[in-house]
């Protein structure tokens, strides 16, 4: 018997395989699904089932690809928006059997009109259930996420606590399976462990502690998240089933001149921010390997070329392998090496760095034609932040520098610097050239003002 957990870097995703008596089920499984074929096969086990909690927003499915392959059933939930062209509708009560394990169906909408969760029993050991995968209702340290329908955002919190009572009601012993881990954007409080139970969570989730329905919802509702452009790719692509992922995830490796007699819409330079900042090649934005999956979608749109510019071959096959998982993969090639461009004499844009006494002294001097501008999200910004300076999340970046002046010098922050220098260089591909970064950012002005 087998349960095994597949962890998506980078989206936080979690998918599953179970499998018992020769056969398998997976559970929401990501674009590049070779991975479920492998466990299985070592363990002499046949993918039967393919079982999808909700239509993912974040990413692009990997049920239809993976049917095609092993021929399995793909089960969907009702209600999703349109027809899910490669799937069954699973309901409510709906049971299947995988060697001595079964999964029972539960509907629990809320996050999504056609949010499943699928409960985990062993038929040899009859009393309760074992665990429960609850894909984006329920979380370790938080709840589903309730903003995909603001036209009716009451109704659906109201509808996703009632889900997430059909949950607990299973009972403390079992064990949560959920789809996403810390860092994932389908929530906000996540907690760093990816293991946990029923019980546990009654007691210390904090969105399990409201002392009523209408308390719950109220909060709910204020909550403040952010959409990034490509969910509305993954939205439609995960109802028509997308093609499979490329099979090669390394670019093709191009020379400097191939890469400026290239014609994309984007040259991305995937190096860390610090190297970016310290020189770039003009023209360059930068999402770094490790922030592509959360800020790619913000940039770049379906369809649109792209080259990358990284410091090895490792950093190229990374960014490959999680814009091919968001279907943001049209790229044409990748260059390594910055430093061979500037010896053959490239022009290099660079991005100062600046500290806070700095910032203090143009905060106290109040310089003509000069903006502070904070980046981060709207909580963090709610929580605390620098009098005097502007706000603008780095996503709405993509669009709402249109409202910036580029005659002005902006300064831009975040919590650390690492999200600033990636909507620094955003503004530096748009033409901007009077820019810097206050490094350490609101971590660095707590430290000396709290």
């Amino acid at each position: 018997m087998l349960l095994e957990k597949i962890k998506t870097p980078g989206l936080s995703h979690l998918s599953y395989l179970i499998g018992s008596g020769g056969k398998a089920a997976v559970i929401d499984p990501r674009r590049d699904c070779e991975c479920y074929l492998e466990l299985a096969r070592a363990e002499g086990l046949e993918i039967t089932h393919i079982f999808e909690t909700h239509r993912n927003e974040d990413l692009v499915s990997g049920a239809p690809i993976l049917k095609g392959i092993t021929g399995a059933r793909v089960l969907h939930g009702p209600n999703a928006a349109g027809n899910v062209e490669y799937a069954e509708i699973a309901r409510e009560g709906d049971e299947f059997e995988i060697g001595q394990l079964k999964l029972e169906v539960l509907e629990t909408p809320g996050h999504t009109d056609d949010h499943l969760a699928f409960v985990l029993r062993d038929t040899a050991y009859p009393h309760g259930p074992v665990g429960v995968f609850t894909g984006d209702a329920l979380f370790i340290g938080d709840v589903g996420r309730t903003d995909f329908y603001p036209e009716r955002k009451r109704e659906v919190a109201g509808l996703l606590y009632d889900s997430l009572q059909k949950i607990l009601a299973l009972g403390d012993q079992v064990i949560l399976y959920p789809a996403h881990g810390a860092g994932s954007v389908c929530g906000s409080g996540m907690a760093e462990r990816e293991f946990s139970t029923l019980g546990h969570e009654r007691v210390n989730n904090p969105r399990l502690q409201f002392d009523s329905r209408d308390a719950f919802i109220d909060f709910k509702v204020e909550e403040n998240h952010y959409r990034p452009p490509y969910f509305r790719l993954m939205e439609r692509l995960n109802l028509e089933g997308g093609e499979p992922a490329p099979r090669v995830t390394r670019p093709k490796r191009l020379s400097l001149a191939e890469l400026e007699g290239l014609d994309v819409d984007h040259l991305v330079d995937v190096r860390e921010p610090l190297a970016f900042a310290s020189g770039h090649l003009l023209g360059s934005m930068n999402l770094p390997v490790g922030m592509i999956s959360a800020f790619a979608g913000w940039f770049i749109r379906e369809g649109e070329s792209l080259a990358f510019i990284a410091s090895d071959e490792d950093q190229l096959e990374g960014a490959m392998t999680h814009l091919m998982r968001i279907a943001l993969d049209n790229v044409r090639g990748g260059y390594v090496g910055i430093v061979p461009a500037a010896a053959q004499g490239r022009t290099m844009n660079a991005i100062p760095m600046i500290d806070t006494e700095e910032v203090e002294n143009r905060l106290d001097s109040n310089p003509e034609g000069w903006t502070l501008l904070d980046v981060r999200d709207a909580d963090e910004r709610a929580e605390s932040a620098i009098d005097g300076s502007q706000h603008i999340y780095v996503g709405e970046l993509n669009e709402r520098y249109s409202e910036l002046d580029p005659s002005r010098r902006y300064t831009l922050m975040c919590a650390s610097g690492m999200r600033a220098t990636v909507a620094a260089g955003w503004l530096a591909s748009r033409g901007f050239d009077k820019l810097d970064v206050y490094l350490g950012s609101m971590g660095a002005w707590k430290s000396v003002h709290d």
